[in-house]
């Protein structure tokens, strides 16, 4: 560990990579709790696999821009302390598995070279913020939402206010109106707009999917573009005080706006303005990298096959706005690709495009800046890595989560069968290779990972239990979600649930359906026009289970036979309720207030020693059996079980003393007050503790 303190240049990493070192080092000897230390490497991308003694590291990539030389770096880590293989998430992240936990801190350490973290790629955090991936070329665009996007991610990365939130927040970025972002479904979205020449965002506010999926509300028709990081800031200060804690499943952001509407939780947002530090952000885009595309001589090609190279040009290209350049879009079956054929990408569009991918929503590939006349040379190197097939974001490109391939929550496979459905579509249906209309989403549990409830067509892992109480995997078919765009979206209907091994001919019979009947219509059209009760009617006989075969017992991707077996899920972390941990944790907190105090840093000394009142309150009211659901909740129930009984003087209320935050903008003199006034509750909190736990014995 020790090579740590030499070789990263940048302090704050070091610092972070050499506490991860730590913390697994006392783990290991017992020094601390197995849920302290999950809270821990959750909240730095190291995520709990299905298969037991290793991990699933998350590298965080904004917006799912990758540089050659960065993907050059993921491969080598990959080679070094994985199996070599990448996934490609919804979220424009990269995965790697199997992964020795003793090793994270080392691996963590060589991402950095190249500017690439895994801190807060999980947990309870903002997760990676995503965009669309024609960002910069669109031809619709009005702007460039990249730089907004980049500053985002940059601005709350290690922001005191979102490393402890209840749930995981997720942010996304559209390029247009056209919304392939998918903003209806984050906590926060952003679509680019422009009003009488200013650049700013529609903004959309408390979308999620889950098991209880939510249209995200329209927050501002327009907010101009220094506006939107003073926004954010707010929201997740709500967020964080007011938001569940004690039930995982209620929350994420969606619940507390249904809790407590849209107006008042505008009105908290507006409250907390007063304690950030500008009312208005600029972002500069000018000193945003762009990458150039190099000038080369076109090299001879001979093309073996024209039909096939034209095919791919109909299905696989996106136009660009820079005149004489095309994007092509890489089609990555269920997003996995390895190592070797990642270095070869690198130098292909490092040598002959702009040295850059983006990794899409939908877990494939798209290189932009490629001269229309290297196209043949593109296909010609493409096709050596198995990289041109047919069909990118066509209705044959079905998206799916790992599902029970590595993942704790997974109930059914998800790989398994998006691998069947695809061959289906490719044999029987070719057609389809240049539909772009039918989106198809599969997830291996109701988390909806794979986005399944937003599709035209989705599937979710289930399972499903015969008169004879033997269980078998099954999916639920999912029909008519789909993106309306410009902020507006539809959710799909639960339709029918049938055994896995009936997926395939759910699907033939809905698109032999479509088929006859559509009259060109796009499948959400005709699915509205014709509803869910007709569709039920027409999949329904493929529920029965009174006659399931024994290959009905086994799972897609798999010869044994089927065993429901779902883990402890880490997609939200867990909350850690141990007193003396808590106490501990605060004073870790004050540690840091006074240090982001020494460097200026006002704002985060501030809440740093707002979370240490926090955590201390909450350490004295579990040693009182009461139980506390969010951060508000603490707040009032510690005046009245400890200030209003007299059984600790604050010579005022708890919340005079800590609501100070709201009250007050982020300056020097607050923040060293308010980091003393924070310190003496810790100490009085501490006091009574002790006390109690001396008349107990």
């Amino acid at each position: 560990m020790q090579s740590f303190r030499t070789e990263l240049e940048n302090p704050v990493v070091e610092k972070d990579i050499i506490d991860l070192a730590n913390k697994i080092e006392l783990f290991k000897y017992g020094k601390i709790d197995e849920d302290q230390f999950r809270s821990v490497r959750l909240a730095r991308g190291i995520y709990g696999q299905r298969q037991q003694g290793v991990q699933m590291v998350r590298i965080k990539l904004p917006y799912g821009k990758v540089l050659s030389q960065q993907l050059r770096r993921i491969a080598d880590v990959s080679d070094e302390y994985s199996r070599g293989r990448l996934h490609i998430t919804t979220r424009q992240d990269i995965q790697i598995h199997y992964v020795d936990i003793d090793r994270t801190p080392e691996l963590w350490e060589e991402l950095e070279k190249d500017t690439m973290t895994i801190r807060e790629a999980c947990g309870n955090t903002v997760r990676n913020v995503t965009a669309s991936e024609t960002a910069g070329i669109d031809i619709n665009e009005p702007f460039d939402v990249s730089p907004y996007a980049d500053a985002i991610f940059k601005f709350f990365l290690r922001n005191p206010i979102c490393q402890e939130m209840g749930r995981k927040f997720k942010v996304s970025f559209s390029a247009s109106d056209e919304d392939s972002g998918l903003s209806y479904m984050h906590d926060l979205g952003f679509i680019a707009k422009t009003k009488n020449g200013i650049r700013g965002f529609k903004v959309m506010l408390g979308g999620g999917l889950g098991s209880q999926p939510r249209l995200a509300d329209v927050l501002y028709e327009f907010l101009p573009t220094d506006r939107i990081i003073p926004l954010m800031e707010g929201v997740l200060r709500v967020f964080d005080r007011h938001g569940e804690r004690k039930s995982r499943a209620k929350a994420r952001m969606k619940f507390l706006i249904n809790a407590i509407g849209l107006e008042e939780f505008k009105s908290l947002v507006d409250e907390e303005q007063k304690a950030i530090a500008n009312s208005t952000i600029p972002i500069n885009v000018e000193n945003y990298p762009i990458s150039i595309p190099v000038t080369v001589d076109v090299p001879k090609v001979n093309l073996k096959d024209k039909d096939a190279f034209n095919v791919w040009k109909s299905t696989n290209l996106i136009p660009q706005k820079q005149e004489g350049y095309v994007a092509i879009g890489i089609k990555v079956l269920l997003g996995d690709f390895y190592t070797d054929k990642a270095r070869l990408l690198a130098d292909l569009v490092q040598n002959y495009a702009a040295g850059e991918i983006r990794l899409t929503l939908r877990q494939n590939i798209l290189i932009p800046f490629v001269k229309e006349e290297l196209l043949p040379y593109f296909y010609q190197e493409l096709d050596k890595l198995g990289f041109a097939e047919v069909g990118y974001n066509k209705a044959v490109d079905i998206t799916a989560c790992p599902g029970t391939d590595t993942c704790n929550l997974g109930i059914a496979s998800s790989t398994g069968i998006a691998e069947e459905l695809e061959r289906v579509i490719k044999t029987e249906y070719p057609h389809y290779l240049n539909n772009d209309d039918l989106v198809i989403k599969i997830s291996g549990c109701m988390n909806a990972c794979g986005q399944h409830n937003m599709a035209n067509i989705g599937f979710q892992g289930m399972s499903i239990r015969t008169p004879d109480k033997l269980v078998a995997p099954a999916l639920q078919v999912l029909l008519g979600g789909g993106n309306l765009g410009n902020g507006k979206g539809v959710y799909a209907d639960k339709v029918v649930k049938v055994p896995s091994k009936r997926g395939p001919e759910a699907l033939r019979r809905i698109l032999n359906d479509f088929e006859a009947n559509a009259h060109g219509k796009s499948f959400l059209d005709y699915y509205l026009a014709q509803g869910e009760k007709y569709f039920y009617n027409l999949l329904t006989d493929l529920s029965d289970v009174s006659s399931l075969t024994q290959d009905d017992f086994i799972d897609w991707g798999t010869n044994e036979d089927y065993v429901k077996a779902i883990g402890i899920g880490e997609c939200a972390g867990v909350m850690i309720d141990l007193i003396e941990t808590l106490f501990l944790e605060s004073e870790e907190k004050i540690d840091n207030a006074k240090e982001a105090l020494g460097h200026k840093v006002y704002s985060n000394a501030i809440y740093l020693a707002y979370t240490a009142m926090v955590n201390a309150a909450k350490a004295l009211l579990i040693s009182e059996d009461i139980v506390t659901n969010t951060q508000a909740v603490i707040i009032s129930q510690f005046d009245a079980e400890f200030v209003e009984s007299q059984k600790i003087d604050l010579g005022t209320s708890f919340s005079e003393v800590i609501y100070q935050i709201r009250k007050n903008a982020p300056t020097q003199a607050f923040a060293q007050n308010y980091i003393e006034n924070a310190t003496v509750f810790l100490d009085k909190a501490r006091a009574f503790r002790k006390q109690k736990q001396a008349i107990t014995i």
